[in-house]
């Protein structure tokens, strides 16, 4: 059987030295070094065999991290490793604390197409492979045709339409050669929760920015489309799936969803939950009172929304755990899992045709604080996310 694990790991603003990354935000060289120091740390300590990065404005700060934590993780081989002349050298502790370089890894990075000036800056994200890839990745950013999500007045009638031309950060997608099998990788970051205000044309800002003429129905509007964009680009990263499954490819979604494991952009991607019978449920085309679905069309629409369902990883481990508590986002004493590693049920334990299952699921959030602890602003050094990962077991 061939074992794997797979993380995600948004490392939050990744960018060079004395680089204004957002306006008036950059690093000094300290500042630069203490945030390698650390990302180093904990890619070492995840040590995973697939990583999905998120907030990467530039690829050579990556690879510097990446470089970095293959000297640290082979200097721990070097003082932990057994030489070949001891004879507890095949011992599993050693081979679980063994760490296995990156140098022969595959990295494709997704530069944001709407990355601008210094101030402007709009990041990206990539995908670490030590099992290669098998075909050149593919980036999703511009819609073309564009997105357009029509409405329609609860009486009747056309309502408008929303319309995206493009996503406000790349979906990255990987074809992954893991043992004898090829599983889809990908990688996304959707809209943040952060107001998207509108600027009026000659104006120096938008108007609902001004906190000192605080308007919160102006801000509550913003609220709203940034929430409509991010269930948007989550219906997109939908689609994608959905292509894959038909194709009957395995697919596992990494990434940083700016929302919990329940909310409606969620939702979204992972698809709609069965009932447990539809039996019971009238006709879609019912002509009289009491038509429902047979036993067998119950079987069938059961079927349908299963097979094309993604299960978070998570959930999978607290199903079999007596812990109960897993969070990558802290602010202001809310705690939420933001990151999430989505499975399609080819990994399901309670399929029967799966090829493989996750055995365990690690949380690295140790380092958060909520925005209100005295350390917060170590967090502008850190990430203001844990990392998550699965660890895979697929069957021969």
């Amino acid at each position: 059987m061939t074992a794997f694990t797979i993380a995600t790991f948004n490392v939050k603003n990744l960018i060079g030295p004395d680089q204004e990354f957002y306006r008036f935000e950059q690093y000094t060289p300290e500042e630069y070094a203490w945030k390698q120091d650390w990302l180093a740390d904990q890619l070492v300590t995840m040590d995973a065999d697939i990583v999905g990065f998120q907030e990467v404005f530039e690829e050579e700060p990556l690879l510097e991290m990446i470089k970095e934590a293959d000297a640290r993780g082979l200097a721990s081989n070097a003082a932990s490793q057994p030489g070949r002349g001891k004879a507890y050298r095949k011992k599993v502790i050693f081979r679980k604390l063994a760490y296995e370089p990156y140098s022969e890894a595959d990295l494709a990075f997704a530069p944001n197409i709407a990355d601008g000036p210094p101030g402007q800056r709009r990041p990206g994200l990539a995908i670490l492979s030590r099992r290669g890839f098998a075909e050149a990745p593919e980036v999703v950013q511009v819609l073309d045709p564009p997105l357009r999500i029509p409405f329609s007045e609860l009486g009747g009638g056309d309502a408008g339409h929303f319309t995206v031309t493009r996503l406000s950060r790349p979906i990255l997608k990987a074809r992954v050669p893991v043992g004898k099998r090829l599983i889809t990788v990908f990688n996304c970051h959707l809209k943040s929760k952060m107001g998207e205000f509108i600027r009026p044309e000659g104006a120096p800002f938008a108007r609902e920015i001004d906190l000192l003429r605080y308007d919160s129905a102006g801000r509550m509007l913003g609220f709203l489309r940034a929430g409509l964009r991010r269930m948007a680009e989550a219906w997109m990263l939908r689609k994608l799936v959905l292509e894959e499954l038909d194709k009957g490819r395995p697919v596992i979604v990494l990434g940083d969803l700016n929302d919990g494991d329940s909310a409606v952009a969620t939702e979204i991607i992972t698809g709609e939950a069965p009932f447990i019978n539809y039996a019971w449920m009238d006709r879609h085309d019912a002509t009289a009172e009491n038509e429902r679905y047979s036993a067998e069309e119950a079987r069938q629409i059961r079927e349908s929304v299963e097979r094309v369902r993604l299960q978070s990883a998570e959930r999978l481990f607290v199903r079999k755990s007596s812990r109960d508590t897993i969070y990558t986002t802290a602010y202001g004493g809310v705690y939420e899992s933001f990151d999430q590693i989505l499975l399609s049920r080819h990994f399901h334990p309670d399929y029967d045709k799966r090829i493989g299952e996750m055995e365990y699921f690690s949380a690295f959030n140790d380092h958060l604080t909520d925005g209100a602890h005295p350390e917060a602003p170590y967090n502008k050094l850190v990430s203001d996310h844990g990392q998550v990962m699965a660890h895979i077991r697929l069957r021969d």
